[in-house]
């Protein structure tokens, strides 16, 4: 079985945020035919997305053609605090995460998520910079500190920028074993905790 990632992307968001995510699970689809994933970024619409880096990327789909991806992955960035108030945004968040078997967030990627209702009496985490922010903004949320990521079985969201890849490695190793994970890691040459 193959399995669609949609990593959203928005004006501004982090580079980082979802371009490791990308590689990971563009690395980890390599293996196999078919591939086991099959990874696309995501926008409202068709043109350039500016990041906040100032590199501009093309997305691969639209909103409207990925309705029901098997992971999707929500980046932050400068662009979260305005793709929260977007209520095209967070209906696709919504519909797509009632569908999917994993939703990853990295960063403030998590601040979307609570402003869609999705972490409500569960555990996160988002950039160190940002833990009060999200503390109000999802009160029965418990934030964490100190960690790559949070695991709550669909719903992960991983600490700033370069956690991604952290949590996105772990989403691997749910849906194809610590094995494969591990390839991936070593195909990419990062340094794995393996853990939390």
């Amino acid at each position: 079985m193959t399995r669609d990632v949609a990593i959203l992307i928005f004006p501004e968001v982090e580079l980082l945020d979802f371009c490791g995510p990308y590689e990971v699970f563009a690395v980890a689809g390599r293996e196999g035919t078919p591939p086991p994933v099959r990874v696309f970024t995501v926008a409202k619409e068709k043109g350039p997305i500016l990041t906040r880096r100032g590199f501009d990327v093309l997305p691969q789909r639209t909103l409207a053609e990925m309705e029901a991806p098997h992971v999707v992955v929500i980046p932050g960035g400068q662009g979260a605090r305005a793709a929260m108030l977007d209520e095209e945004i967070l209906g696709w968040v919504r519909r797509t995460a009632a569908r999917a078997e994993i939703v990853l967030s990295v960063c403030t990627g998590a601040l979307i998520l609570a402003k869609a209702g999705l972490l409500d009496g569960l555990a996160a985490t988002t950039h160190h910079t940002v833990l009060e922010g999200l503390r109000d903004l999802a009160p029965r949320t418990e934030v964490r500190t100190g960690v790559r990521y949070v695991d709550n079985g669909q719903l992960i969201t991983a600490a700033g920028i370069a956690a991604g890849i952290d949590g996105a490695l772990h989403v691997i190793r749910r849906l194809l074993g610590t094995d494969h994970a591990h390839r991936t890691a070593q195909y990419m040459e990062y340094p794995w905790a393996d853990g939390a």
